[in-house]
């Protein structure tokens, strides 16, 4: 809103400084520190009202070190991560883009899913919550959501680069040529980015247009699957990771942060130049949700961390998962998500191992066996003996470097 307030106050009176909001920089910027103030000095106040409500966590005892001291502590607080987000983004973002309008339904959708099953535990005193299969039932229709919007509406668009001899002859006739004129005019695509391979691109609709060309027409009949399994997988993974202290916001804060240079590359042409990479008209406008979603899980994580003031509950994660998975099918990177989300994928893969394995063993022996002490994986390093607040430091630095690594296959294929 102040975004069109000060685009009317620059064109009509020229205000000085009104141009300001004109820039992405500029507002990520301030949508950050916006964030990070609404969710660290109204965070208190929402703490205090869940713990007037008694919305405490009821901690099941899993024989972990310092679990019962948790008893008590305020849950879904990821409202305090909600709101801090969408405030700076009604207020700084272009509201009419496509994107953002995505991930706010993102945000609402999944909130609210989460927000049901936290009621459902404290309120119905039913300790599973909201049966899985409505769950999944939201994050499949989430899915369909996306997938369709991103595949038939008219503004999400690619543009690729001419052939090369047609850049070359541009390039001698004049050296100094724009590099909007060395791309193509926007159009629809199913195409994506893979990691580590020279020809990076690839495009969905490859994966049934080779038993007929035909078959192209029901390209988004795969894109909407795809997107499916990657908003129900990640946001499982980062509901998962939400086990300790400060785990689950600060890697995400990590995740996001990348996302949002992806974001921001991908969407200007003279850097998605540079880097040769898919140039993604508007998806730039994702930076400022990114930058207010950074600093929500920021301001979050002060009262999060060891020892935590407050949990996020299914409220707080499972709208991180989705969002993310939102953002890497947005701005074409969602190959990446088994690397820059791999502490994610681990604490999913080790749940996975554990009940598989378990299964089998009891099936083949009588009895079943574990391959780790615990599952999600953090809980198994509990066991070993480890602190939790190491834990975290240590799952973070992981993060970092899974992130690095994620930057780094802009120039490496």
């Amino acid at each position: 809103m102040l975004y069109y307030l000060f685009e009317y106050l620059e064109k009509e009176f020229q205000v000085p400084g009104a141009s300001l909001f004109g820039f992405i920089t500029f507002r990520a910027a301030l949508a950050m520190i916006l964030s990070l103030l609404i969710s660290t000095i109204y965070g208190k106040r929402i703490i205090n009202f869940l713990q007037i409500k008694q919305l405490g966590e009821t901690i099941r005892d899993l024989g972990l070190e310092g679990q019962k001291e948790k008893a008590g502590t305020p849950t879904m607080g990821g409202i305090i991560i909600i709101l801090a987000t969408l405030i700076p983004v009604l207020l700084l973002a272009k509201l009419e883009n496509t994107y953002i309008i995505l991930l706010i339904i993102t945000t609402l959708w999944m909130g609210t899913i989460g927000f049901i099953d936290d009621y459902i535990k404290k309120f119905k005193n039913d300790k599973e919550g909201l049966k899985g299969k409505f769950k999944v039932l939201g994050q499949v229709g989430l899915g369909i959501i996306v997938g369709a919007t991103l595949y038939f509406n008219p503004n999400v668009t690619i543009k690729e680069k001419l052939p090369i001899q047609v850049q070359q002859q541009m390039l001698a006739a004049d050296p100094n040529v724009s590099p909007t004129k060395l791309f193509e005019v926007e159009e629809k695509s199913t195409k994506t980015t893979i990691p580590f391979v020279k020809e990076n691109e690839f495009d969905y609709a490859d994966i049934i247009t080779w038993i007929s060309p035909k078959l192209d027409e029901y390209a988004w009949v795969i894109f909407i699957i795809i997107s499916i399994f990657i908003i129900t997988a990640v946001s499982n993974g980062a509901n998962l990771t939400d086990g300790i202290d400060g785990l689950a916001a600060g890697t995400s804060a990590i995740i996001v942060l990348t996302l949002g240079i992806f974001a921001w590359v991908s969407g200007n042409i003279i850097f998605s130049d540079y880097l040769n990479i898919m140039y993604i008209p508007r998806v730039e406008e994702i930076t400022i949700y990114i930058a207010a979603f950074v600093g929500a899980l920021i301001g979050f994580l002060w009262y999060n961390a060891y020892p935590a003031q407050v949990f996020m509950g299914d409220t707080g994660s499972l709208t991180i998962g989705g969002i993310i998975a939102v953002i890497a099918i947005a701005v074409r990177k969602e190959w990446l998500i088994p690397v820059l989300c791999g502490i994610f994928l681990a604490e999913n893969l080790s749940v996975v191992m554990q009940v598989s394995y378990f299964k089998y063993t009891k099936k083949k022996f009588g009895e079943g066996r574990r391959i780790f002490k615990m599952s999600p994986l953090h809980h198994h390093y509990q066991k070993i003996g480890y602190h939790e607040s190491k834990i975290v430091t240590r799952f973070w630095i992981v993060g970092i470097l899974l992130a690095i690594i994620s930057i780094v296959t802009l120039k490496i294929r």
